[in-house]
């Protein structure tokens, strides 16, 4: 899967398509899930231009890779979702056809504000 500058979240980082933001900084956004999984579900995106974990592992610049932990873990406290508040939720990154990856622009999803389940069913 190739980088596709007209995906739906390279259009939400130009402002072409609104989204309801949660988070933003210098390396992400993060708004809600259009379509929620779960009671709290947000997504967190890196604003550079990676299709998925592995590119962004090899590609990304150690900033860039500090900049998406620490976001995700922001994103999870104003949630009010991480342990420093909440009860916990769930980090998840589909990863190419098999991993059922549809974006073709790395993103996490966070799901909680519930209890999740098993990861895999």
């Amino acid at each position: 899967m190739s980088y596709d500058d007209n995906n739906i979240f390279a259009k939400i980082l130009r402002g072409e398509i609104p989204c309801k933001k949660i988070y933003e900084d210098e390396f992400i956004l993060s708004f809600y899930d259009i379509n929620p999984q779960k009671k709290i579900h947000a997504l967190v995106i890196p604003k550079g231009k990676y299709v998925d974990l592995d590119d962004f592992s090899q590609n990304a610049s150690l900033n860039e890779m500090a900049g998406l932990l620490k976001g995700i873990n922001i994103v999870a406290k104003k949630l009010g979702i991480s342990l420093d508040g909440g009860e916990g939720y769930r980090v998840l990154s589909n990863i190419g056809e098999n991993g059922g990856q549809e974006v073709p622009h790395l993103h996490f999803h966070l799901f909680g504000g519930e209890k999740i389940g098993k990861m895999v069913q």
